[in-house]
């Protein structure tokens, strides 16, 4: 369980040189042969994870794309991650913006912030604002890379590495899946990665800005996402295959 300490930052235990070498040596060798099963795309939520993997993909040099899902609710520091993630790496963050009609359907149904009074509501906001843009995203792609981490939540306990996407009918890339939340900070400091300052506020999991809360000392991960929700339904839909899924060897 990935706690915060009452300063409000990641309690964790000093990094193992060794574990975090063998790590990074081991992410790097599997970013590698990603790259080479055709056009791969990272899907970045500009959190610590996937900066991770952006810092390795532009060390390296790898021929991974990357794009954000720009739902038009994301917190200010998010979004100035985007242009600190571009001028740090020199690399394009593709944004994908939900449609207007999208929109407005859902608040003359809803109303705006209607996601706070029902999983419905709340999976159709997820639905226009991230789902359907991901859907573009990905079109033309052979296979997308997460920072998904199995530590994350119950709802991704039993993630796998590599599975077949059934929703866009691609290999979905989880590298991160066996690293804990220590591993991620002990990479970042090493490397000087840039982070999103949420991360020192106790924002351990970052979504859109009206769904997403610092986590208390004491409480899971996921605990600051959707935190009127029970555990069990802590997903938006991105990753709805997580425990309904097709592992490929």
């Amino acid at each position: 369980m990935i706690l915060l300490d009452h300063a409000q930052k990641p309690a964790i235990q000093a990094p193992d040189p060794q574990r975090l070498a063998t790590l990074t040596a081991l992410l790097e060798a599997s970013l590698r042969a990603i790259s080479g099963e055709g056009r791969i795309a990272l899907a970045s939520s500009l959190s610590a994870e996937d900066m991770v993997l952006t810092d390795i993909i532009a060390r390296l040099g790898l021929p991974i794309e990357i794009f954000t899902l720009q739902t038009g609710r994301l917190h200010p520091d998010t979004i100035a991650m985007i242009e600190r993630t571009q001028a740090r790496y020199n690399v394009t963050v593709h944004q994908f913006e939900p449609e207007v009609s999208g929109l407005t359907d859902f608040v003359a149904t809803y109303g705006l912030n209607g996601f706070y009074e029902s999983l419905e509501a709340r999976k159709a906001c997820c639905g226009f604002r991230k789902l359907e843009p991901l859907g573009r995203a990905l079109s033309g792609y052979d296979a997308w890379i997460t920072g998904q981490r199995r530590e994350q939540a119950l709802t991704r306990d039993r993630l796998d590495e590599r599975e077949h996407d059934a929703a866009h009918d691609l290999i979905k890339h989880n590298p991160l899946a066996s690293w804990l939340w220590g591993d991620v900070l002990a990479y970042a400091e090493h490397f000087e990665v840039p982070l999103n300052p949420l991360h020192a506020r106790g924002y351990v999991s970052i979504g859109c800005d009206p769904c997403t809360r610092a986590i208390r000392p004491g409480e899971h991960a996921r605990d600051g996402r959707w935190w009127w929700e029970n555990a069990d339904t802590k997903e938006c839909g991105l990753h709805q295959n997580n425990h309904n899924k097709e592992t490929i060897a």
